[in-house]
């Protein structure tokens, strides 16, 4: 790391702090050339790979976008859809891999899609799994009574 005040590439860590999403940490580091005090902000990136193969930082706004979409005109808050990007996010990111394909973000939507509204996780499975007729509906309407029975 080099000093912002002087370029010397020498600099010590005098104190580390996690951020509060657990995401990024904060260092306080000191030159050891000039003697000046700088932060620094470190944090991973998460890549999503699209079907046609180009390659886009994940983006958290981007689900809560998808997952409003498919909850409009149902009594959903927006505090419920931003905890749902927040869930996507935290699940992609404990698999520990730089880069996740786009079919994965589309998985872990489901999942608390399902658990917060039932017609709008029809409505988001019919488009991310791409529902051609009346019998995909009929099937995904069964395995969610098969669910509610277990």
């Amino acid at each position: 790391m080099h000093c912002p005040f002087c370029q010397n590439p020498v600099t010590k860590v005098v104190d580390t702090r996690i951020s509060d999403d657990g995401h990024s940490i904060r260092r306080r580091r000191e030159c050891l050339s000039c003697g000046k005090r700088f932060t620094t902000v470190e944090t991973t990136m998460l890549l999503v790979m699209k079907r046609s193969g180009s390659v886009e930082p994940f983006d958290r706004d981007k689900v809560v976008s998808g997952v409003r979409k498919a909850c409009q005109g149902r009594p959903i808050n927006e505090d419920d859809l931003k905890m749902i990007g927040l869930k996507v996010e935290e699940d992609l990111r404990a698999r520990g891999l730089a880069q996740v394909k786009s079919e994965d973000v589309g998985k872990a939507i489901l999942k608390p899609l399902h658990d917060l509204d039932e017609v709008a996780y029809l409505r988001f499975a019919s488009v991310y799994q791409n529902f051609e007729g009346l019998e995909d509906f009929e099937r995904a309407i069964e395995e969610l009574k098969q669910g509610k029975q277990q």
